[in-house]
């Protein structure tokens, strides 16, 4: 998984990685604490986990910013790859 976001390609490069990889129905503004398994109820992540993945999406906010770019776009394209199959 990517470390660090510097640049919009990044971004969209962690949000395939969440989408796709990770399986996740991810929306930038939720915290990755708080993300569940559906069958057990229990942290999808640990707290190093969630810690990290919130770190790159306020970097994905910020590079976005900078670039006067949509995060929920990229997100959302992203997103409708999987609702077009």
């Amino acid at each position: 998984m990517i470390t660090q976001i510097t640049n919009v390609e990044d971004v969209a490069t962690f949000a395939q990685h969440l989408i796709h990889v990770e399986k996740l129905s991810v929306h930038p503004d939720d915290d990755f604490a708080d993300y569940t398994t559906y069958e057990t109820r229990l942290p999808f992540y640990t707290e190093k986990e969630a810690e990290l993945r919130n770190q790159l999406m306020n970097q994905c906010f910020d590079v976005c910013e900078q670039n006067n770019i949509e995060i929920y776009e990229i997100f959302y394209n992203e997103m409708e790859h999987l609702l077009v199959k």
